[in-house]
C-alpha cells in the first residue's frame, strides 16, 4: 500500500476523533442538533427543498430503512414535515421547517466557526488549496 495512502486513513481517522472529542467538550446549550446525520438530512432539505425517503436514500447511498429511521427523529423533534409532493406524485416529502432551518443554520455556524478556530493561522492560499482537496475528495467518493 502507498505510504501517502497510509498517511491519509491515519489523519481521516484523527479528524473523526477531534469531532467527536469537540462534540462531547462543547455545553449543552451549544450542541445544536443531537446527531450529524440530523444535521447532513437538514441541510441536504434546505438546499434541495422537499424529498421524499427514497430520493435521500438515492442521495446518500443509503437504505430506506436507514434513512426512515433518521428522518423519523427530524419528524419527532419538529425540525421536518411531511407534505403532499409538491409536484403532484403519490410519495409525500419531507420539507424542513422553520425550527429545522433555525437549527442547521446554528449548527452550521457552531461548526464554522470552530473551524475558523483551529485555522486561523493559515494562509489564503492554504486554506483555498485543502478546500479543493477536500471537495477532489468528496467527488472522488461520490463517483
Amino acid at each position: 500500500m502507498r505510504e501517502e495512502i497510509v498517511d491519509i486513513e491515519r489523519e481521516l481517522m484523527l479528524i473523526g476523533r477531534y469531532k467527536e472529542l469537540a462534540s462531547s467538550a462543547a455545553p449543552a446549550s451549544e450542541r445544536r442538533l443531537e446527531r450529524g446525520s440530523s444535521y447532513i438530512l437538514l441541510s441536504r432539505l434546505e438546499a434541495e427543498g422537499p424529498m421524499s425517503i427514497g430520493q435521500l436514500a438515492q442521495a446518500f447511498s443509503l437504505d430506506t430503512s436507514t434513512v426512515n429511521r433518521q428522518t423519523a427523529v427530524l419528524l419527532r423533534d419538529g425540525l421536518a414535515e411531511r407534505i403532499p409532493d409538491p409536484e403532484g406524485g403519490m410519495a409525500r416529502k419531507l420539507r424542513i421547517t422553520e425550527e429545522g432551518v433555525r437549527r442547521v443554520g446554528g449548527e452550521r455556524e457552531y461548526r464554522i466557526q470552530g473551524l475558523a478556530t483551529v485555522l486561523k493561522d493559515w494562509t489564503p492560499e492554504e486554506l483555498a488549496a485543502f478546500a479543493r482537496g477536500l471537495a477532489h475528495f468528496n467527488a472522488s467518493i461520490e463517483h
